[in-house]
Order: C-alpha cells, then structure tokens, then sequence
C-alpha cells in the first residue's frame, strides 16, 4: 500500500478541487494512459486495487507507471462523537486527482490488451476517466 514514509503535519486542510490538473496531462512514459475526466479523492486502497487489476489482465507483462501518489491525510472521527472537541485522528491517506490528470500509463503490451487493462483499473476508481495513446495528446510529429 502507498503511503508516505514521513510528513511535515499529520492533519491537513480539505483544500479545494476546483480547475484541471496543471501538470499531468500528457502520456509521457508508456503508449496508453488513463486519464481523469472528473476531480476526486483517490485513496491509497483504490490505487492498489487499480494496479493489482492492470497487472494481473497484463499476466505481469509490459510496464504500469503510477503517476499519482497519496500524499495528503484525512481525518474522521468515531462513531457516537459528540460535536466539538478538534480534528478526528488521521484515518488513511488519498491522492486528490484534479480532472485531465493522467494517473496510470501502461506500455510493452499490444493495443487491445493495455485498452482492456485500463478498463479495468478504470472500475476500480471513483472518477470518470478515459483512454488515451501517445499520439492524442502532445505527440510531436515531423508534418508541414
């Protein structure tokens, strides 16, 4: 599971997830990647569970580059807490993922299998998302 090996304060502000994302949006490392169309939390269990999924659809061939990572806590508190009182304790952490942020990209594989994959790991998390390939987004090409 991800989480950060030490952090600076353990309970953090919600913060906001108005706008995209303003870096990570283009496929950089692998052929395909799997980009968020909506903004979200994404905990450290879903990025799991979207990893395991890719990995075992790809028969552990090919490469899955993870571009998001959980770095911000959030809190809640127990059931029955009255009002008051200060923040709940730090109960796991997320990544908050703005919308054309690209989270996972898959390379090494053939079309059709890293598509299927991405699918998959697309079910596992609570954001819209869509496929994209190298050439859609910032691909340079030698025309004119």
């Amino acid at each position: 599971m991800l989480v950060p090996k030490r952090v600076k304060h353990r309970r953090e502000h919600r913060g906001k997830m108005r706008g995209a994302a303003k870096g990570g949006k283009t496929v950089t490392f692998g052929e395909f990647g799997l980009q968020a169309v909506t903004s979200h939390w994404i905990s450290n269990r879903q990025i799991e569970a979207a990893r395991v999924a890719m990995t075992r659809h790809m028969k552990r061939g090919g490469k899955v580059w993870i571009k998001i990572f959980p770095h911000k806590s959030y809190t809640s508190k127990g059931v029955g807490v009255r009002m008051g009182n200060g923040k709940g304790t730090p109960e796991g952490w997320v990544a908050p993922v703005k919308r054309e942020k690209v989270m996972f990209e898959v390379g090494g594989v053939s079309e059709e299998i890293a598509r299927e994959a991405l699918r998959l790991a697309a079910m596992k998390l609570p954001v819209k998302t869509k496929i994209i390939t190298r050439e859609e987004v910032g691909g340079e090409s030698d025309e004119g």
